[in-house]
């Protein structure tokens, strides 16, 4: 059942990501949302796979993020990129970890059909750990062609919009030399799932929810 709603104010909140910038790309413009929505938010960012400067961009990056918690809980493991199904038992611990050190009200995930194998195992360790919790699922625009049909949108104000694709641009400049990660990408994305649910600014996120009992 929501544990948050228009009387009780959303307190906990968890998001995982696989890679160093999974986190921002699908869901980095609710998080910010979230935060200004909720002052006494307490946030756990965990990102399962980082190497090198990768795991300097994922501290870093979350860091800025969550300049207004200092006390968020950030954890960045190094994984190895691609490789994750073949590490599940030691990705199983490390999700494990995070129950016991943090109960959320709300977890951000992985969508459980993505075409990357990291993504879909996070997405399943998700479920698998968290039985009892509210698990929306972000989506990540890849060369796979995989973007569905969601079913829970959160409509971003414009300026939210900017503030998501102006970080991933400052915090993770290894992904520069790559052809999709482009801010007419990323706001495309946005404009997309904003048309979908005739958001107010024209832009919005997009979950999928398997379950939610209210």
């Amino acid at each position: 059942m929501l544990p948050f709603g228009p009387n009780q104010p959303l307190r906990r909140l968890l998001v995982i990501g696989a890679h160093s910038d999974d986190i921002e790309i699908g869901c980095g413009g609710t998080i910010l949302r979230l935060l200004g929505d909720y002052s006494g938010l307490q946030v756990a960012w965990m990102v399962l796979s980082g190497h090198g400067g990768r795991v300097e961009e994922a501290q870093t990056s979350a860091a800025a993020m969550l300049s207004a918690r200092p006390d968020a809980r950030v954890a960045v493991h190094s994984f190895r990129d691609g490789f994750l199904p073949y590490e599940g038992a030691a990705v199983k611990d490390a999700f494990e970890r995070q129950k016991s050190e943090f109960q959320p009200d709300l977890i951000l995930t992985h969508q459980g059909r993505d075409a990357h194998q990291d993504h879909r195992l996070v997405s399943e360790l998700t479920w698998n750990t968290f039985r009892d919790h509210v698990i929306l699922e972000y989506e990540i625009p890849k060369y796979d062609g995989d973007l569905g049909t969601p079913n829970i949108f959160v409509p971003l104000e414009t300026d939210l919009v900017e503030r998501k694709i102006d970080h991933l641009l400052r915090y993770f400049p290894s992904q520069h030399g790559r052809r999709w990660f482009t801010a007419d990408l990323f706001r495309s994305i946005l404009r997309l799932r904003g048309m979908e649910c005739n958001a107010p600014s024209s832009y919005a996120e997009a979950f999928y929810a398997r379950k939610l009992v209210i």
